[in-house]
């Protein structure tokens, strides 16, 4: 336990990267999504109405905005702090254990971070002019229990995969990364072209919220587990 906690603490020595750029992010992703209403209403939009609020609902940009770097921020979590933590004397195991500790505190304060940020937008209705940044249907429509799952399960699977990418690099070098690619794309095309034919009209009808969560926890166990086999054998650079 004393070398998971202190791998935990070793990831998050980089405050700037856990904490600060994360909500650089966020701001610049919701400053985007304001321009981007002032321009639709602009053009003839209703700020309020049923059809401008059904469109702005639909707006992606705080639900996807930040995968990309939770992915990056995953594989440097691995690239660049495993050879530096083996030299401090962590054990393999205690690292990638601390990784993932990190990551869950880290996905913990986006969800936070998001949940009080649509509180903020429902207390000013929309921020005073019926824009819709995180009161949005991939979050949740406005609805807590949902919002703070989804992005807790959602940012630990980012930083999870990332961190596995990170792994196969560790392993195996500049091939690591691209194999791993190759593999999970083909992988997931294979799946889905066995899955899609017995895919019915009741199946899509039954669908339950839930399903996406037990996905996400499999990945990020599935995730964790397989870091932990590249890295055993990884060679430190």
């Amino acid at each position: 336990m004393n070398g998971i906690q202190a791998a935990t603490r070793l990831h998050l020595t980089k405050k700037n990267m856990t904490f600060g750029v994360p909500v650089q992010i966020v701001g610049l992703v919701a400053v985007i999504s304001a321009l981007i209403a002032l321009i639709i209403w602009r053009a003839g939009g209703t700020p309020g109405s049923a059809e401008w609020i059904t469109g702005a609902r639909s707006n992606g940009g705080m639900a996807f905005g930040l995968l990309g770097f939770l992915v990056y921020l995953g594989v440097q979590s691995i690239a660049t702090t495993f050879p530096f933590a083996l030299t401090l004397g962590s054990t393999r195991k205690a690292f990638v254990g601390g990784t993932l500790v990190w990551a869950a505190v880290t996905s913990a304060y986006l969800a936070v971070i998001y949940a009080v940020l649509l509180l903020v937008e429902l207390a000013t209705d929309h921020w005073f002019a019926s824009v819709y940044i995180f009161d949005v249907y991939y979050l949740g429509t406005g609805d807590l229990l949902i919002l703070l799952p989804t992005v807790f399960l959602g940012s630990l699977s980012a930083l999870t995969i990332g961190a596995l990418f990170g792994a196969s690099w560790a392993r195996f070098g500049n091939r690591g990364p691209v194999f791993l690619g190759a593999g999970l794309a083909i992988g997931l095309l294979g799946l889905l072209a066995l899955v899609l034919p017995s895919i019915t009209g009741s199946v899509l009808d039954g669908f339950r919220l839930w399903w996406l969560a037990v996905a996400a926890v499999v990945i990020i166990a599935v995730s964790a587990v397989m870091t932990l086999l590249l890295l055993r054998s990884a060679v430190v650079r």
